[in-house]
């Protein structure tokens, strides 16, 4: 593995590999990897010829008084992680080569990013659309592969790539959890032994809600007071949100789903448009 700190030195790695003819799958991320990530590197190495990854905690993804300094950074391990996975390319670039003055020039996907966690942070998408833009400019043509247990991010960075015709797929991997069903998550690290303990509640209400939909359920007022209603039951918990929304436009889903009408009724013939790939379980 080969760890660069330069873009320009990154685009002219992937160029020449490019120009031998090989695809390039690019995992970006923050650090701080934990298996979630690495099922992602994974993708990449099984799908791709040459796999690269980037390290760079984006400061224009966060928030006054959020967690810049404080987010979690090990890169010597993170680099043993990425090795063993397969990276041939690891981008670890300073805030000052990524951002060499501030910029005036940001990215702005409208609609999909004001509502949901769009809702409580409303620099965050700009800021992860911007470095994601930027990111996939020095990269180039490739396959970019993000996990759906951010799946507003997932939608984002999908819209983007379309509305900017960029040459890029990206591919939407599943989430992985921890065994007590908690998605794994780096900021998991700021969660003491109790609260990790009792953030299991949100596992167990969203799979309430899943069950409920299986059973029939597409009252989405009825699905979202239920998974409301689950998390409160927990004190130590404060929700953000929960909605039911469409899985394309994030809009908020009003009344029933499609005309089905009552509770218990099972629709036949298509399933849900959000059961057609994965079990949400798995990444919500």
């Amino acid at each position: 593995m080969k760890t660069v700190s330069r873009i320009d030195d990154l685009r002219r790695r992937c160029d020449a590999a490019r120009a031998e003819g090989a695809e390039i799958g690019f995992v970006p991320t923050m650090g701080s990897l934990h298996e979630g990530h690495r099922s992602l590197l994974r993708a990449a190495r099984a799908d791709t010829d040459v796999v690269v990854a980037s390290i760079f905690v984006n400061s224009l993804q966060f928030g006054p008084g959020e967690d810049f300094a404080a987010y979690p950074r090990d890169l010597d391990t993170d680099s043993a992680m990425a090795a063993d996975d397969g990276v041939d390319l690891l981008f670890v670039p300073s805030s000052a080569e990524m951002y060499p003055t501030d910029p005036l020039t940001t990215v702005h996907v409208s609609g999909l990013t004001r509502g949901l966690c769009g809702a409580s942070r409303p620099t965050f998408f700009d800021g992860v659309a911007t470095v994601v833009t930027k990111l996939l400019s020095i990269v180039g043509p490739c396959r970019a592969y993000f996990g759906r247990k951010d799946y507003q991010q997932f939608a984002v960075v999908k819209r983007l790539v379309a509305d900017l015709d960029l040459p890029v797929e990206v591919v939407g991997c599943p989430l992985v959890r921890e065994p007590d069903g908690v998605a794994m998550s780096s900021r998991n690290a700021y969660l003491d032994g109790d609260t990790r303990a009792r953030a299991t509640v949100l596992y167990e209400a969203l799979s309430s809600v899943v069950d409920a939909v299986q059973e029939g359920e597409r009252n989405a007022r009825l699905l979202r007071d239920r998974l409301a209603d689950l998390v409160s039951r927990e004190p130590a918990l404060t929700l953000d949100y929960a909605d039911v929304v469409d899985a394309t436009t994030l809009a908020p889903v009003s009344g029933n789903r499609r005309g089905d009408r009552g509770r218990g009724r099972r629709r036949r013939g298509r399933r849900p448009a959000h059961r057609q790939h994965d079990d949400p379980r798995r990444w919500r």
